[in-house]
């Protein structure tokens, strides 16, 4: 069976049945322990930091950030 059937296939399964699936499938690309997540974020934060700091990205108080986003979902 083809992606695309399989595909399809999929597509036909309930909502939950789709739910279940895709989390598994997720789950099994998945294979990084604890601590290589733990340095991931860890870079990730050095990389923002250094961004604010180079003023490439600039920060926003998280009240106005959440007012914009419910702004734009009306």
């Amino acid at each position: 069976m083809g992606i695309e059937e399989l595909k399809t296939e999929a597509l036909r399964l309930s909502q939950e049945g789709r739910a279940y699936l895709a989390k598994e499938l997720l789950d099994s690309l998945d294979t990084r322990n604890e601590l290589e997540i733990e340095v991931l974020w860890a870079n990730e934060a050095v990389r923002r930091d250094d961004e604010l700091d180079g003023g490439v990205a600039q920060a926003y108080p998280a009240k106005e950030v959440l007012a914009h986003a419910r702004s734009r979902r009306k």
